[in-house]
């Protein structure tokens, strides 16, 4: 990934390339958001592991990942006889566009906000490198 704006916007991007951007999701939660798209029904972490073809527990992780950053939900499935499990699955994409709209707009103004104190700070400088000129 580019590692400054200028260089992010000379890049090709897919949209897949917003959950790298703008949430700093690795290549393999990618993956395991593509399978749980591609998938009639939710599924269990052993699951989702055995189709990326990794450790339950390298899933695991990219999974949570996932609910953090809101990409996925998680349900709790209870047996009959005690006990339970918990199934995952993607979060109604636009709802997830919204949140990255809104967490995009967000940045925005905070972007705004810097700019604006940098031509504070310098504005002062390069008039006081005028008037002793």
């Amino acid at each position: 990934m580019a590692n400054s704006m200028a260089e992010q916007l000379q890049q090709d991007m897919a949209c897949e390339g917003l959950l790298e951007c703008i949430h700093g999701l690795k290549q393999l939660d990618k993956e395991c958001y593509q399978v749980m798209v591609e998938s009639d029904e939710p599924l269990t972490i052993d699951e989702v592991a055995e189709r990326v073809d990794r450790e339950r527990s390298t899933a695991y992780r990219s999974i949570q990942r996932l609910l953090q950053s809101g990409f996925i939900q998680k349900e709790q499935i209870n047996y009959e006889q005690g006990g339970y499990y918990h199934v995952y699955s993607p979060t109604d994409p636009s709802q997830i566009a919204n949140d990255m709209q809104r967490m995009l707009n967000d940045w925005y103004a905070k972007m705004g906000q810097l700019i604006q104190e940098f031509e504070d700070k310098y504005e002062h400088v390069d008039s006081a490198a005028a008037v002793e000129s």
